[in-house]
């Protein structure tokens, strides 16, 4: 009978780690660069609409989020956003 998972037993999982009791050698101390959960948990302020698109334009986004593992609606919101950055960067300039 062969498993479900994991295939074929390789020889690094039959191998155990052993710990010895010597010094580390010179260590260095690292800064915290990690964000905080504060900063990870960055929550837009988003407003729920309404919008009729094209089919096919909406078969486009499901299948590309589909293959880049995200919500076909996050890509579009994202779309949006980088579109009117980009426009109000123009229209910033051409005010000036």
């Amino acid at each position: 009978m062969v498993p479900d998972i994991g295939g074929k037993e390789k020889r690094y999982m039959k191998t155990k780690i052993k710990y010895t009791n010597e010094p580390l050698g010179k260590l260095k101390v690292v800064d915290d660069f990690l964000p905080s959960p504060e900063e990870l948990a960055f929550k837009e302020e988003n407003v729920k609409v309404t919008i009729t698109l094209s089919k096919a334009s909406i078969e486009f986004f499901k299948k590309e989020a589909k293959k880049q593992h995200v919500q076909y609606q996050k890509m579009i919101r994202r779309l949006l956003d980088l579109y009117t950055i980009h426009h109000q960067g123009i229209s910033n300039k051409s005010s000036q």
